[in-house]
């Protein structure tokens, strides 16, 4: 029996490590998942550690080659963003990979700010609200100015789905879509690296960007195979959305954050934009995706626990709600004309509510999901504006809660809701983007489960 032709794509998050094989239809035949305990940079703050990164890689690719019954076409990467390593003239990080999460020292921030023309202007010009060591152009200033010896021994600043790439091939590039991921290092008006990127010396510092697809030979040993370039894992999960629909949609990926995202509105951030959350990514094609966010999921996780603990109910009970529209609509009669008004930079009204108003955990957990919605409907209006979508679909935990899918479908009785499932959307993108270079079929039609939820028939129920 010969061997089944199989892409590794390794997915790293902040917390787990996988590494999927997918056959050409885009199933996974191998899992492998990892965890690694994490190190401490010099100032003792905890941070991801490379060298079992790049370890875990080889080690993993090794076994894998080992498996008589699959044969790697292909390697690609799908990792988180906002994260830099730096590496010498050999190839050797010269530092720690600094964990995005690490205060950002406020002279510093200031000092950056004022030299580059201020918090407002900067933000619009690169689609980056203020976020400290998340605006990861930062991270470099800061090594910069704090290191300036470590500074002159990097020979190359790579994102980490690219240093990935560098550690199979030994071949330096940047990508797209980790630069114009809340960087502020990309000039989106005028799309190129922003002119402080050019005034600080860093431009050398970087290697040439190339196209998502762009792949390379392998230096590891093994089959012949390509390795990709690797990609940002947000960006990388919109793709297989991107390569099936071509008519303009908004996907909300839902997880601890709900980000809206539509990859058809192209227009300019605006200030009142970036105060209210929004950000622009860009995709793997290198266009703007007008984005917004939403700290939903977690207060979802906090306000669930309060309901539970006052009924004395299992937390794993409000998986399984039932959307109950009678419910609804008494709930909405009652509180839509005495609550105006929503900030998203706010929780819900339900933080201020007491929960022993409600008669039962159904009633509060409905009450719940409708003050969550009203964030929601604002959250995604702000990356409509001036598009004609006529699709969302919803994937990640939200997808599964049928009140949430039923109250979307209300609010927008005009666009088609849909819940999405897909296995591993980022690392599937990240196979998709080199589809050509290793998979001899055509990209299949049902990598994306869709439910479509029609406001009529809720209505109607």
């Amino acid at each position: 029996m010969s061997a089944i032709p199989v892409i590794a794509v390794f997915d790293v998050g902040k917390t787990n490590k996988k590494l999927f094989l997918f056959d050409e239809n885009y199933k996974i035949v191998f899992e492998k998942s990892a965890r690694f305990i994490e190190t401490v940079d010099e100032d003792g703050f905890p941070c991801e550690n490379v060298e079992s990164l790049r370890l875990s890689v080889f080690d993993s690719l090794s076994e894998v080659f080992r498996l008589k019954e699959f044969q790697v076409k292909a390697v690609n990467f799908s990792t988180y963003g906002a994260s830099f390593v730096y590496v010498d003239e050999t190839g050797k990080t010269v530092c720690p990979l600094y964990n995005y999460l690490k205060p950002y020292p406020e002279e510093l921030s200031k000092e950056f700010y004022s030299k580059y023309g201020g918090e407002e202007r900067f933000s619009l010009a690169t689609a980056s609200p203020v976020l400290g060591s998340l605006n990861s152009g930062l991270q470099v200033y800061r090594v910069k100015r704090e290191n300036p010896e470590i500074f002159n021994k990097i020979k190359y600043a790579l994102h980490l789905p690219q240093y990935m790439s560098f550690l199979l091939t030994g071949e330096p590039y940047s990508d797209l879509t980790s630069i114009g991921c809340h960087t502020g290092m990309w000039d989106f008006e005028n799309n190129r690296y922003h002119e402080w990127i050019q005034r600080e010396g860093i431009t050398m510092k970087l290697p040439p960007v190339v196209p998502a697809n762009k792949v390379l030979a392998a230096l590891f040993p093994g089959n012949k195979y390509k390795v990709g370039v690797g990609l940002h894992d947000s960006s990388a999960a919109l793709i297989p959305y991107l390569m099936n629909f071509h008519e303009p949609f908004v996907l909300i990926s839902t997880g601890t954050w709900c980000i809206s995202l539509n990859p058809f509105n192209h227009q300019p951030l605006t200030v009142e934009e970036l105060k209210e959350d929004c950000l622009s990514y860009l995709q793997y094609q290198g266009k703007p995706v007008k984005a917004s966010r939403l700290f939903a999921g977690m207060e979802h996780e906090q306000q669930v626990k309060r309901i539970a603990d006052h009924f004395n109910k299992n937390i794993i009970s409000f998986r399984t709600v039932s959307f109950e529209p009678e419910l609804i609509a008494r709930l909405k009669n009652k509180t839509d004309n005495k609550e105006d008004g929503v900030n998203l930079n706010k929780k819900s009204h339900f933080a201020d509510r007491e929960i022993s108003e409600f008669k039962d955990e159904i009633e509060a957990y409905h009450q719940l999901m409708i003050d969550i919605m009203q964030l929601q409907i604002e959250s995604v209006q702000l990356v409509l504006k001036g598009t004609k979508v006529t699709r969302i679909f919803v994937d990640g935990g939200f997808s599964k809660n049928s009140v949430y899918m039923h109250l979307l479908s209300l609010a927008f009785p005009h666009i088609e809701v849909y819940a999405a499932s897909m296995a591993q959307a980022s690392a599937v993108g990240a196979a998709l983007v080199i589809h050509k270079e290793w998979n001899r079929k055509a990209i299949p039609n049902d990598i994306i489960n869709l439910t479509y939820y029609s406001a009529n028939q809720t209505l109607a129920l």
